[in-house]
């Protein structure tokens, strides 16, 4: 089997970002959150691995359909910390995920087909919205919006 050039696997953050289409920031944002792991070079420079991209690629992902940064990074920490993470292993996250992501989609759904008359609402506290005040209970408090979103 050909080697990769050890050189070649690792890469700058300037080309980190570029390749996953985020900013250098957000490379440290991930890095202080322990999502990705980069090594330091003789003069005290980042160099990531190459597989960081399929990682950030999984975060971002992730975080465009609302699973949170914690839940991610409890996720990340259950892959294997040697080698690629296997077909199965994203299986067993998906499942981990699977209901709540239904749930959340069930709930956008009635949002979306009811959102003309809840927002034009403003009131917050009426016991027909299942979104902002389930069972009235900020009502017991007065008129007027209590929370904002």
């Amino acid at each position: 089997m050909p080697q990769i050039d050890p050189d070649l696997v690792w890469l700058k953050p300037g080309q980190v970002a570029a390749r996953a289409g985020i900013a250098v920031s957000a490379l440290h944002y991930y890095e202080s959150l322990g999502l990705i792991t980069s090594r330091r070079t003789a003069g005290n420079r980042r160099e990531y691995r190459r597989d960081t991209l399929r990682l950030i690629a999984f975060i971002r992902t992730a975080q465009r359909v609302g699973v949170s940064l914690t839940d991610i990074k409890k996720a990340i920490d259950e892959l294997p910390a040697e080698g690629l993470p296997t077909t199965r292993d994203w299986a067993r996250i998906s499942r981990q995920w699977h209901d709540d992501l239904t749930a959340r989609i069930t709930e956008l759904t009635a949002l979306r087909d009811t959102f003309t008359h809840c927002i034009g609402c403003g009131c917050l506290s009426l016991k027909a919205c299942p979104y902002s005040n389930p069972d009235d209970v900020l009502g017991l408090d007065g008129a007027g919006p209590r929370r904002f979103p």
